[in-house]
């Protein structure tokens, strides 16, 4: 973890848009995978965590299959992570702190959008968002159905250009989140 957040750390020094940028990956009921892209917002010393609406189809996802994936590729440092692991929700004190650090609009944004649901048009959307805004004023708290996932990695794959494409790959690999971490280098 103390590898992911430096690398993190160095990506926003050079990184032009959202360094924090990963691609999650989920699965359907149907076992079809679905990807898109989220912001990492925190690395703890066990785990990752990003923030999403909990009646989104990636939430959907999540909690019914319990595991993740995600790369997040830093194309100004040559440099990628992949992260293989399990999910659980991450709500409380960190998920209310993180939600009154966003912009009003943006949570004001959280209450007025039912993410992944069909919508008629933007003008519904704008007119849900005013009125969210007339029901909650400047301060909303963070709405129930929305807050943080944790994932806590079983595998995390480092991965670093080299020259003549042969990269740095090293695999952190355990059977549990207790369990210690076997390491090893992969041919490019």
């Amino acid at each position: 973890m103390v590898i992911a957040q430096r690398w993190l750390d160095e990506a926003e020094l050079s990184e032009p848009n959202d360094p924090n940028a990963i691609a999650l990956s989920t699965v359907d009921a149907d076992g079809m995978p679905n990807v898109r892209m989220v912001l990492l917002k925190d690395i703890l010393p066990d785990s990752f965590v990003f923030y999403t609406n909990y009646e989104s189809a990636k939430a959907r996802e999540i909690e019914g299959a319990g595991k993740v994936a995600f790369a997040v590729h830093w194309k100004s440092l040559r440099r990628q992570i992949r992260v293989r692991g399990t999910v659980s929700r991450h709500e409380g004190a960190d998920a209310d702190a993180y939600f009154a650090s966003r912009s009003l609009k943006s949570r004001l944004g959280a209450w007025a959008s039912k993410q992944s649901q069909p919508l008629g048009s933007r003008a519904e959307l704008i007119a849900e968002v005013a009125r969210q805004t007339a029901r909650h004023g400047t301060n909303p708290a963070r709405p129930p159905f929305w807050g943080g996932y944790r994932i806590v990695p079983l595998e995390i794959e480092f991965w670093a250009d080299g020259a003549f494409r042969l990269h740095d790959r090293f695999r952190w690999l355990r059977t549990d989140a207790r369990a210690a971490w076997s390491i090893q280098r992969l041919s490019p």
